[in-house]
């Protein structure tokens, strides 16, 4: 059931505001990770800062994350997603093979967290020749790990930005990294860090990041809660759950 509109999800102050009488643009398949390291006296979550020169969210504080790509949906991995993920994905999933959708959703939050992050959520495997986005991973050993994914929350960006995602938010483990260590020459984000709940909240986030952080801290007390679903309909904001 729809809960009613709510502030919280209101993101006209992120800037890329289209123009009023543009179109509203149909949201693009996008994910994103959430990385928790918990080997301290408190969980911390993996946060990266955007370029200042940037036209979306630049110069904010947010976590690994884009769009999927065609090789998304053919990339092998060491390990499948759950089947409770799993079905959560499926739901409203606007594509012809929801199951499809759902593994590419999960192989793309990896990736964008290699490309972004420099850090692979995988497990060892015999390298193999490899092309496009998913070579460091193979060349490297690495497949990866998509059972170590939980699923937090999705969100569609509302019809007046400029450009707009389908996002799906994922969870998983800093010991499902298979290191720690930034990988040399990666990284697209102009930095990242550790960061616990009270130090991440006070970051300047978007506002859908900060309600994520929230619901992190939420996932973690009570894991089997409920996805939220963030989205406009008729023009309002709301809330609903998956």
């Amino acid at each position: 059931m729809d809960e009613p509109p709510d502030a919280r999800f209101d993101t006209r102050h992120d800037g890329d505001v289209r123009d009023a009488g543009a179109a509203a643009l149909r949201p693009r398949h996008a994910a994103t990770l959430i990385i928790v390291r918990d080997d301290g006296p408190k969980p911390r979550l993996l946060m990266g800062r955007r370029n200042r020169g940037l036209a979306f969210m630049a110069d904010k504080w947010v976590f690994p994350g884009g769009r999927v790509d065609r090789g998304d949906f053919a990339a092998p991995a060491a390990s499948e997603l759950s089947p409770d993920t799993a079905a959560r994905l499926a739901v409203e999933p606007r594509h012809p093979a929801p199951a499809r959708l759902a593994r590419a959703l999960a192989l793309a939050a990896v990736r964008e967290t290699f490309e972004e992050a420099g850090l692979l959520l995988a497990r060892p495997a015999s390298p193999r020749p490899g092309a496009g986005p998913w070579r460091p991973f193979l060349e490297q050993g690495a497949l990866p790990d998509l059972a170590a994914l939980s699923f937090v929350a999705r969100a569609i960006t509302p019809p007046y930005r400029s450009r707009r995602f389908d996002a799906r938010f994922f969870m998983a483990p800093a010991s499902a990294l298979l290191s720690l260590e930034r990988q040399p020459d990666c990284g697209e984000l102009d930095e990242i860090g550790w960061f616990d709940f009270d130090e991440a909240r006070a970051l300047d986030l978007p506002n859908i990041t900060r309600f994520i952080v929230q619901e992190t801290a939420q996932r973690l007390a009570e894991p089997g809660r409920p996805a939220p679903f963030m989205r406009f309909l008729r023009g309002a904001r709301r809330l609903s759950y998956l």
